[in-house]
């Protein structure tokens, strides 16, 4: 399988590259040299050019406060360059997984949310993605899949656990929201997950692999909680560790709101699918052994 995926050096980008070498698929990471979101025409002929199977749409605009200052960007590549994708997908005749973010709702929910809960965003970057999203529904909904995912952290890039590890190495305590809830996901499994849903997409045609779906790791945790284990993890290796100074979201202001629940219900995407990701505390072990040993 040959797959095309936007984007170079994110999370999820370069987790699909290391996933797709291991298992036998062809992935190229097309980055903003050759596709910039923001212009349509540059999106057909990078994608054209790649002559890809199965298209992935990973690239987006991800500052979640600098959205707040930005907001014409952030839709120009999360809203506009969602919809360049999935038109340059239906004109190849591809199928198309396209990455969202559980920042379409607003968190006041007190359970985790299904695919079919209302939305609501609460800041420009959250908003940006949903009309991200509902751009590739109108263009390419037959064939494709909107995949939500939350918490993401890998070996690669900037993400919460390598800021804990780094603020672990110069300080014994670091203070940590404790009242917003998620699902904390590896990006290796998220990759795993797409890898998956873009065989299903090429091998049946059927309406129920396509529309939206929810894909996080199983278990749920406050992000004091996620840096408890961090440093658990981190310490049992030999790595930086501190102690945890649990906080209020009123303690930490941010200039994008952050939803309180994070969590999302993954039932559909494994029953349709048949893709339940690993529980995170497995998942992190995997990343913090990488992280300790200085492999990524």
């Amino acid at each position: 399988m040959r797959i095309a995926v936007t984007g170079q050096a994110g999370q999820v980008v370069t987790s699909l590259v290391e996933r797709g070498a291991l298992t036998g698929h062809e992935v190229i990471a097309i980055g903003r040299l050759q596709l910039d979101l923001a212009d349509p025409v540059s999106v057909m002929r990078a994608l054209k050019v790649a002559a890809p199977d199965v298209i992935v749409s990973a690239a987006a605009y991800t500052a979640v406060d600098k959205a707040e200052s930005e907001r014409d960007l952030a839709h120009a590549v999360n809203g506009k360059g969602a919809g360049a994708v999935a038109q340059a997908a239906r004109a190849l005749g591809v199928p198309l997984v396209h990455v969202s973010t559980d920042y379409v709702f607003d968190g006041m929910a007190d359970r985790p949310y299904g695919e079919g809960d209302p939305t609501g965003p609460t800041g420009v970057y959250g908003a940006s993605k949903l009309a991200g999203e509902q751009a590739v529904l109108a263009t390419h909904g037959e064939n494709s899949a909107i995949v939500r995912v939350a918490w993401v952290y890998s070996p690669f890039g900037a993400n919460f656990v390598k800021t804990m590890l780094r603020l672990a190495g110069d300080r014994d305590e670091v203070s940590v929201v404790a009242d917003q809830i998620g699902n904390p996901t590896s990006a290796l499994e998220i990759a795993d997950g797409i890898l998956r849903i873009a065989t299903n997409l090429l091998a049946d045609s059927s309406p129920a692999l396509r529309g939206v779906f929810h894909m996080t790791a199983r278990g749920e945790a406050s992000w004091a909680d996620f840096a408890e284990a961090i440093f658990a993890a981190s310490a049992a290796r030999g790595g930086p560790s501190a102690s945890v100074r649990r906080i209020g979201t009123a303690d930490y202001p941010t200039p994008a709101t952050r939803p309180a629940n994070s969590r999302l219900d993954c039932g559909r995407i494994a029953r349709v699918h048949g893709i339940a990701l690993p529980e995170w505390h497995r998942s992190l072990d995997t990343v913090i052994a990488r992280l300790i040993a200085g492999v990524n």
